[in-house]
């Protein structure tokens, strides 16, 4: 049966790696990246640092998810390209200040991978590995023993370490294992799944909306005042409510940060039809001619998804936005639109 275009793509084979391949292309690379840095090399690769090359490191990790995203791959598999080159990149450039090469990075990612499956390596390989849990390797086919598994095993390595430590640490937290460095709707998540595991939560999505509630009503109190002063505990109160809504998010099975790009999405689609509907320039219109544009513009776009067969967000919870202009933000969106399109 033939698929139709807008169908999913056919099904591929899937294809076996080359280990030997892989490993003499991967020199290759590793040996690229030192000769670049190396004396007589790219000036512009010798200059870098650790804080100059990491803005790159955030920016091709995105670069890879919205290739997945897009389903692009013979992209993604240059994109892959680009974030493996931040890799040699940072080991390249510790080796050069003596701190470590891209062998130990690799050996360090081996140990961890057979430490943390036992299940797959046997116990025994897992010890000498490092681990030191005691744990089941027996999981029988079930997810659940494995990151659990996984966690107890993390746990040893976290306690290891603050035993190792040459100077006294501060008390620890199970929250210690998630890192700071998170982008924050990660973060806000692994913080509320630890939190759940020691029973400091709430019991179901539902209890979470008087604290969607209560944290709107205190963001409501400091934003009212209009006191520069104050926008530090705006920003605070207007953490606390993302926080709350992630963690409802968590409650309901939905990831925020793919809920926030799937809306991001939308919002590009929604205004770029906004765009290509007017007669004049957006900044030229009134807020309610912006308005009527946005509810057409969502109108449209709905009905060509429902066309095709994807469902669309029910009217009663997509029309936040149209709500919100016609309660005053209108005038704002104009002014911003006016700003940023000049």
């Amino acid at each position: 049966m033939d698929v139709s275009p807008e169908g999913p793509p056919a099904p591929r084979s899937p294809i076996v790696t080359d280990p030997v391949r892989a490993a003499r292309l991967f020199e290759q690379s590793a040996a690229i990246m030192a000769r670049l840095r190396a004396p007589g090399g790219c000036p512009w690769d010798r200059e870098q640092s650790f804080d100059s090359i990491r803005k790159y490191t955030l920016e091709e990790t995105y670069e890879v998810f919205d290739a997945i995203e897009r389903g692009d791959f013979p992209h993604l598999a240059e994109e892959l390209g680009d974030l493996l080159l931040q890799v040699l990149f940072y080991a390249e450039m510790a080796a050069n200040q003596g701190h470590f090469t891209i062998a130990e990075v690799l050996d360090q990612l081996n140990n961890k991978l057979v430490r943390r499956h036992p299940h797959v390596f046997g116990d025994e390989a897992s010890r000498a590995a490092g681990n030191r849990a005691d744990v089941d390797a027996a999981v029988q086919g079930s997810s659940a023993a494995v990151l659990s598994n996984w966690e107890k095993i993390k746990s040893a390595e976290r306690r290891a370490e603050l035993e190792n430590r040459s100077r006294p640490a501060a008390p620890s937290s199970r929250l210690d294992e998630v890192a700071r460095a998170l982008p924050a709707l990660a973060e806000a998540t692994r913080l509320g799944r630890k939190a759940q595991k020691a029973g400091f939560d709430w019991p179901n999505w539902r209890d979470l909306l008087p604290k969607l509630a209560e944290e709107t009503s205190e963001l409501e109190a400091e934003a009212a005042s209009g006191d520069p002063a104050r926008q530090p505990f705006v920003e605070a109160e207007l953490g606390d409510l993302l926080f709350t809504v992630v963690n409802l998010g968590r409650h309901l099975g939905v990831d925020a940060e793919m809920a926030l790009r799937g809306s991001n999405g939308r919002f590009r689609t929604r205004f770029k039809e906004m765009e290509q509907a007017s007669e004049r320039p957006l900044e030229e219109l009134a807020p309610a001619e912006l308005e009527q544009l946005w509810v057409e513009a969502k109108r449209k776009l709905s009905q060509t998804r429902l066309d095709s067969g994807c469902q669309e967000p029910s009217q009663n919870s997509s029309q936040g936005l149209s709500r919100d202009l016609s309660q005053g933000l209108s005038q704002d969106l104009s002014q911003d639109l006016s700003q940023d399109l000049a």
